[in-house]
């Protein structure tokens, strides 16, 4: 990878919507901001989704990220909340692309086992570890800190990804 890449990671939701963004030079990462879009609970949901849609779109602009990775959801018992985590999500995948960026969605599991090393770690050893990989970073919250993890787990694969485009192509020869 040449030069430093500025990555956003999302952790979707219609109350709190955490957002990280790092930048990583080869195996360097570094914390540039975090926070979390709040939206007010006693507006009607679509109020809530243009105020998720303004935080992300102001998010975008003042940090400019070159790429963007989204939390993929796991589906709630609970129907109605399900489908408000779903609209949310939305957003947060179109807010983005809305810039002209590329997103690219993990799995919690694959987060976790990208930051910890176990697909099963906890959400104390996901804070600790983001801490860890980013030196002097304080999220502002638990959403924050998931966040920053979606955003190191993009910034690994993205960089195993130019790695491996970058290698010559390996070819049969007739002997």
């Amino acid at each position: 990878m040449t030069g430093a890449r500025r990555y956003l990671g999302l952790d979707p939701g219609l109350r709190n919507t955490g957002w990280g963004v790092i930048e990583a030079e080869n195996n360097c990462l570094r914390h540039v901001a975090n926070g979390s879009v709040a939206t007010e609970a006693d507006l009607e949901t679509a109020a809530r989704l243009r105020q998720l849609h303004d935080g992300l779109a102001e998010i975008l602009a003042r940090w400019s990220p070159q790429e963007a990775a989204v939390e993929e959801s796991f589906v709630n018992r609970n129907a109605r909340s399900t489908l408000k985590l779903g609209l949310a999500r939305g957003v947060v995948l179109l807010a983005p692309a809305l810039f002209g960026l590329s997103v690219v969605e993990y799995s919690p599991n694959k987060i976790k086992k990208s930051v910890v090393g176990a697909g099963h770690a906890d959400k104390i050893q996901v804070g600790v570890m983001v801490r860890h990989l980013l030196p002097g970073c304080n999220p502002a919250d638990a959403d924050a800190t998931d966040a920053l993890a979606v955003a190191i787990c993009h910034a690994h694969h993205a960089h195993h990804a130019v790695f491996v485009r970058g290698l010559p192509s390996l070819r049969a020869t007739a002997v």
